[in-house]
């Protein structure tokens, strides 16, 4: 006879693995998933996806500021090892590169990328095929780079890939100027919100992305993204499971506005968000035509922005920031 055997988890534990899938499984599982598609579909019709509201119907292959129509473009994808320290890991961050921006930074790093266009049309299948084939590689996550504007695409792209297969977190690395109604879309789909928050100063943001409402629109955006994920939380190897990272540039001449910035995270979110401070930043794109932004920080800028943060009680900041300045 053939005796069945109890086991007794701890409590905690067996909540730990519950856990350890990502939500959007659970989202599948339930029919959730598909609902969603079917409302973000809907808002391509006259797109609203993000704040521009270009209103153009890209079901048709109609195209607004983003430059982009029905299917989605992607510059590259590959396992990335310049991410966060949570992110990348032993085996990297599995990044996939989307081509254009709903912003538009005149000083954008990718300009290639973000401005002028540099990519390829895929298709639903083949989108979802990157994300197994990144996974397959042992990224610990899908890092999806500038996701706003193809929000519709990636979900669809998604049930593809969890049919076949993908278990592994997602991550929404976007600049910031998101839609709160549209990142209610994504509950339960993405466990890691990495959003920028580029600019505390509305004038700033006119000149340099022709956004004045970003920052107004920017604290909308993290505020939902923290209550849906929370804090940052790591595994034991020290790998984003969940949670809220954002990332601020310091840009020359205290135009990022990192004390505004550092104060909205501290009284706002929480003195918990984990925060990359950022130094890399050099002219690209049409910085040129712009003198206040024409050179690099300083490592002073650099320093000055580390202690602001600390000052306002920001004290998770990303332990691997790199020091690219001269």
């Amino acid at each position: 006879m053939i005796r069945s055997h109890k086991i007794n988890l701890p409590i905690k534990l067996l909540i730990k693995i519950l856990m350890l899938q990502p939500a959007y499984i659970n989202l599948y599982k339930t029919g959730k998933l598909l609902e969603r598609i079917e409302k973000a579909q809907g808002l391509l019709k006259q797109c609203q996806i993000c704040p521009r509201r270009c209103k153009v119907n890209r079901l048709e292959n109609k195209v607004g500021i983003c430059k982009v129509g029905r299917l989605p473009k992607v510059s590259s994808y590959n396992p990335h090892f310049g991410e966060e320290l949570p992110l990348v890991g032993m085996h990297g961050s599995g990044t996939i590169f989307i081509t254009s921006c709903n912003l538009g930074c005149v000083f954008c790093q990718n300009y290639e990328i973000s401005h002028l266009g540099e990519g390829f049309e895929v298709s639903s299948e083949r989108f979802a095929q990157m994300m197994i084939e990144l996974q397959n590689m042992g990224c610990h996550n899908i890092n999806f780079v500038t996701p706003t504007h193809v929000v519709p695409q990636i979900l669809e792209a998604l049930l593809i890939a969890v049919r076949e297969g993908l278990k592994i977190p997602l991550v929404y690395n976007t600049g910031g100027y998101d839609l709160v109604e549209t990142l209610e879309l994504l509950e339960g789909v993405f466990d890691i919100y990495m959003p920028d928050f580029k600019f505390s100063d509305s004038e700033v943001a006119a000149k340099l992305c022709k956004a004045r409402d970003y920052p107004q629109v920017a604290m909308k955006a993290i505020k939902e993204m923290h209550r849906q994920v929370g804090d940052l939380v790591v595994d034991e190897r020290g790998i984003a499971e969940r949670g809220l990272i954002v990332r601020h540039l310091i840009m020359p001449n205290g135009l990022a506005g990192t004390r505004n910035v550092m104060q909205f995270l501290a009284q706002e979110i929480s003195t918990n968000t984990y925060v990359n401070i950022m130094d890399q930043y050099h002219p690209c794109g049409l910085a040129h035509k712009y003198s206040e932004i024409n050179r690099r920080i300083s490592r002073e800028e650099f320093e000055n922005a580390l202690q602001i943060a600390r000052e306002e009680g920001i004290h998770r900041l990303d332990s691997e920031t790199s020091y690219h300045l001269r």
